[in-house]
């Protein structure tokens, strides 16, 4: 319990340093926010309109440190302010429309990535030099050393536009609106495949050679020599002795892959219009969005925290030494 409370506590100062510079970055820019606006309306604001706006940016009158409190008052309340690229819709708004559809796209990729390149790592190892372990890393080290937007336009020019079997863009058909919920979630999985496919293909070959390395070292131990002599079937030595204890580095770095999930995987939803929150990024970059960064900068964070965290709870249960 001791440990965790100290993790927590870790974890709470990280995410006060992760608010604090994302207060600082956007005000060490040259202008503000409402400089965008200003431009979108062509000078044509008052300045009774142009003061509204600094305020509800959160520019108010008064020195940094008021500024600041008042940042981490409105933070703590979950207002992220307005964005400009979709003026006069709250960041919040914005960050939840895409929220659901990167979630479902990037967790689902990811958890189908990591379990099955975990097993297919754990029997590689554990049958080393066989036929699995000499063909199947280096194709898949060959398939990763490939950047995500190629193998997404590859898969989408293949699957998509050649052979016809999947959707090409978006995340749903809108021509399905007032259909039944099985007949919608088909059509959602369908605009799912590819990017889900293309974001597997490339992180697949990761995870195997990660946990394969891990197993290695995992299986010249003493703990597994000792599980050999008490006569244990070499399945639950595998799974139970080797398997778990090489866990950990993989665990860690899910956790890590977990996090960045809520980021998006940008430039696979760049290629398949995908409404998801790498999309909103970019779409803010452009438009010089800088409340909405924020709102994702620090969503991302926050994430890539609690991920973590949730990771070390799992640890102790995984491995007990670590509460020591």
């Amino acid at each position: 319990m001791s440990y965790a409370l100290r993790r927590f506590g870790f974890y709470l100062v990280s995410a006060w340093a992760s608010i604090t510079l994302n207060f600082a970055i956007p005000r060490l820019m040259p202008g503000d926010p409402t400089a965008a606006l200003v431009a979108r309306f062509k000078g044509q604001m008052s300045p009774e309109a142009l003061r509204a706006l600094r305020h509800a940016f959160g520019l108010v009158p008064g020195s940094t440190f008021t500024q600041y409190f008042t940042y981490l008052a409105h933070v703590a309340r979950g207002d992220l302010g307005l964005s400009i690229a979709y003026f006069p819709a709250p960041v919040t708004d914005v960050i939840g429309t895409g929220f659901g559809w990167t979630l479902g796209l990037g967790g689902v990729a990811l958890v189908i990535s990591f379990t099955l390149g975990t097993l297919l790592g754990v029997v590689a190892a554990w049958k080393r030099n066989g036929r699995l372990d000499q063909w199947l890393p280096p194709a898949l080290s060959f398939l990763g050393a490939f950047p995500y937007f190629w193998l997404a336009m590859l898969v989408l020019y293949l699957f998509g536009f050649t052979l016809h079997w999947f959707p090409l863009q978006h995340a749903r058909d809108p021509d399905l609106e007032g259909v039944s919920a099985l007949s919608s979630a088909l059509d959602v999985a369908r605009h799912a495949v590819l990017p889900a496919t293309a974001v597997v293909l490339a992180t697949l070959g990761g995870w195997m050679l990660s946990m394969r390395g891990a197993m290695l070292a995992v299986l010249g131990t003493d703990a597994l020599k000792l599980a050999t002599a008490k006569g244990l079937t070499p399945r639950r030595i595998m799974w139970a002795y080797a398997a778990r204890n090489a866990l950990l580095p993989s665990l860690t770095s899910f956790g890590m892959a977990l996090g960045f999930v809520v980021g998006g995987s940008l430039l696979t939803e760049i290629v398949f219009s995908y409404p998801g929150l790498g999309y909103l990024l970019v779409q803010a970059v452009r438009n010089q969005d800088t409340p909405l960064m924020q709102g994702l900068f620090l969503m991302i964070t926050l994430s890539v925290l609690a991920a973590n965290f949730l990771v070390d709870l799992v640890s102790i249960w995984l491995d007990p030494r670590t509460r020591a």
